[in-house]
């Protein structure tokens, strides 16, 4: 047990820290100004990182985790799991605040307006946006949590597993990082700052990985891990759905996000293909 928690420990460091790259992108970019709120549209519409990251998760969550927990525990009580899965965390979003950052053409028209008092009102606008920094930083830290747990359980289920969910969350993990320092930054001038409280966010989810090991015995009966793991593909399906694809829209546009969806779901069923005839299935820790 205890090489499995630090297996799913390090892996899901992996993903959490790759909020730190997001960071990273952001203060490596130049001095911060309101046009540079515009940053994380710029990166997110040339990269196309969330439709992508989209694709990996869908797959994971259908073609793996769901499809291999009805294989193993039967059609009925698989689909209980996986639907499951989705109505926590469907509870759980109505608790995640939803940042609300002010964007960059508003203070350009209260410039043009000549609104008196500018520098309080530069001062209220960077508290404004700090403050949906901090907002974003509560909500993804809340979001990497159960992410870290559904490393943990696919490292129980195999290191096939545990690589395969630490990979998609590492990718999509970048994009959240960008989202809590490019406020930071802005709001605070200081680089440190927002390196800080974006890689805070991430640390939530060798966070979740602690608290899971704990709350399971190590003889986890298998029928369990996998009604576990199949409700881990429901989490992950709707946080896919809800968030990580109507973003992808907005910011890559319909089409590109759907083309991006389909590479990744391509991608990531090739990886899991490669990693099963290289890695046994049962493969322990």
């Amino acid at each position: 047990m205890d090489s499995q928690v630090i297996v799913a420990l390090a892996l899901s460091l992996v993903g959490g820290l790759s909020t730190s790259l997001g960071a990273l992108l952001v203060i490596l970019s130049g001095a911060p100004s309101l046009k540079m709120l515009g940053l994380l549209q710029v990166i997110l519409r040339c990269s196309n990182s969330l439709g992508f990251a989209a694709g990996l998760m869908l797959s994971i969550s259908f073609f793996d985790l769901a499809h291999n927990a009805i294989n193993s525990i039967g059609f009925l009580k698989g689909n209980l799991w996986f639907f499951a899965g989705i109505i926590f965390f469907a509870v759980v979003v109505t608790f995640i605040p939803e940042p609300q950052i002010a964007p960059a053409s508003e203070g350009k028209r209260k410039k043009e307006n000549g609104d008196e008092g500018g520098k309080d009102m530069m001062k209220k606008h960077r508290r404004q946006v700090f403050y949906s920094g901090i907002v974003t930083a509560i909500g993804i830290s809340l979001h990497n949590l159960p992410e870290g747990m559904a490393v943990f359980l696919g490292s129980l289920k195999g290191l096939r597993v545990g690589l395969n969910l630490a990979f998609a969350i590492a990718l999509h993990n970048i994009p959240e990082g960008v989202a809590v320092a490019l406020p930071v930054y802005f709001a605070t001038q200081s680089k440190w700052e927002a390196f800080k409280l974006a890689t805070l966010s991430g640390f939530a989810e060798p966070l979740g990985v602690v608290v899971v090991a704990y709350l399971f015995p190590s003889s986890l009966n298998p029928e369990i891990l996998e009604g576990l793991l199949g409700a881990v593909g429901g989490v992950m399906a709707f946080l896919t759905l809800h968030e990580m694809l109507p973003l992808a829209f907005d910011y890559a546009g319909q089409k590109q996000a759907v083309k991006a969806v389909f590479f990744g779901m391509a991608f990531m069923s090739a990886s899991l293909y490669f990693l099963q005839i290289s890695l046994p299935e049962d493969m322990s820790l």
